[in-house]
């Protein structure tokens, strides 16, 4: 059977292993397991969120309503836009396809930093279209100008990771702006605020607020998530902000029910649970200072993070994928960024006993 070209060499998005894999490979109670490999919340889910999937779980056989009337409208409460801004997702990466399937083809290209999420290349890919990258792999603005110069005619489509995944480090919003104000009207800029809670709330210069983005440039996209913060890895919600022409675009790439009922109900409560969100964050600050220390006492380099995530970059006297597959086979499940071309290990953030255990084990092996 012959497939479309331009998806032949198309790399397939190697997500973090389950916890049910290492119990099936190694036999590991699942008790003693711990999975800080794939950004999840390690609080859970709040308990308002999980006492409304109990109650509307009798309604699973009904469709969600495709309006998402009452979410848009605590979402555009949250941002101060109109619900008309706001298109639904599964998940933010749903939202990168529908842009890049609006905005691209195989007559053009998107501009990407040299080591950031792995989907706007797939997704890209996918419509055929040529991706530029900077050779720093972390976002400077300098290289991203110089290659949006240099191909111009070609970039439809700009990808800002803002915190960046898998690296963790963050533009000043400033920065954002600036460059912003100087890209071609017709090129979307799409900003990934995936993490952008955890960013905000340790680094106000940090803050994007999507009503200032979108007034001013309506070439502008911001995507945002319930994954994180909010604990919701499992419901698979994200959302677009947009001037309504763009969202109106985005809508037309749309299927109906893209989110299930359980999700929708969920994602609303989770967004007014707001005790939960600032328990995370004050976790998350606090446990990250735990890394960083552990980093600088034991001669690790790191990159600072604005996430709920911290990247160990190992000199060449380590190997990151064989001190991952050691700590795997021990119940612990990191992220191996090998396939980033990295000699590094990416860890979610965890409650202080697991981290405790992590950095126990890590030490063992470096």
């Amino acid at each position: 059977m012959k497939f479309n070209t331009h998806i032949q060499n198309l790399p397939i998005y190697e997500a973090g292993k389950p916890i049910e894999l290492v119990v099936r490979e190694f036999g590991i109670n699942p008790k003693n397991i711990i999975k800080l490999a794939s950004n999840e919340n390690p609080l859970g889910t709040s308990k308002s969120v999980i006492k409304t999937l109990q109650k509307v779980a009798k309604n699973a056989s009904l469709y969600p309503d495709d309006s998402f009337y009452e979410l848009k409208d605590a979402l555009a409460n949250l941002y101060s836009v109109k619900s008309e801004n706001i298109v639904i997702g599964s998940g933010s990466d749903q939202i990168i396809e529908f842009a890049l399937h609006a905005k691209t083809s195989d007559k053009n290209a998107i501009l990407v930093s040299g080591t950031t999420f792995a989907m706007y290349e797939i997704y890209a890919k996918h419509t055929g279209a040529k991706v530029y990258k900077t050779q720093s792999k972390e976002h400077d603005l300098n290289e991203f100008r110089k290659t949006y110069n240099e191909h111009k005619n070609e970039i439809k489509v700009i990808f800002l990771c803002i915190p960046n995944n898998p690296l963790g480090d963050c533009l000043d919003a400033s920065e954002v702006m600036k460059f912003i104000s100087e890209v071609d009207k017709d090129t979307l800029v799409i900003i990934d605020g995936a993490y952008m809670e955890f960013a905000k709330f340790k680094d106000k210069k940090k803050a994007i607020n999507p009503k200032d983005l979108i007034s001013k440039f309506p070439n502008a996209l911001y995507l945002g998530t319930f994954s994180k913060a909010y604990g919701l890895g499992g419901m698979r919600v994200g959302y677009g902000v947009g001037n309504s022409e763009l969202i109106t675009a985005l809508h037309k790439l749309r299927a109906p029910f893209n989110i299930t009922t359980l999700s929708l109900a969920a994602a609303i409560a989770a967004i007014k649970d707001k005790d939960f969100i600032k328990k995370t964050l004050k976790n998350n600050l606090k446990e990250m200072k735990v890394y960083e220390k552990f980093a600088t006492k034991n001669g690790i380099k790191f990159i600072p993070s604005y996430t709920n995530f911290i990247t160990f970059i190992f000199d060449e006297t380590k190997n990151a994928t064989q001190i991952s597959d050691n700590l795997l086979k021990k119940g612990i499940i990191l992220r191996n960024l090998k396939s980033y071309g990295l000699n590094a290990i990416r860890i979610t953030i965890g409650k202080p006993e697991q981290n405790k255990r992590v950095l126990g084990e890590l030490k063992k092996e470096i």
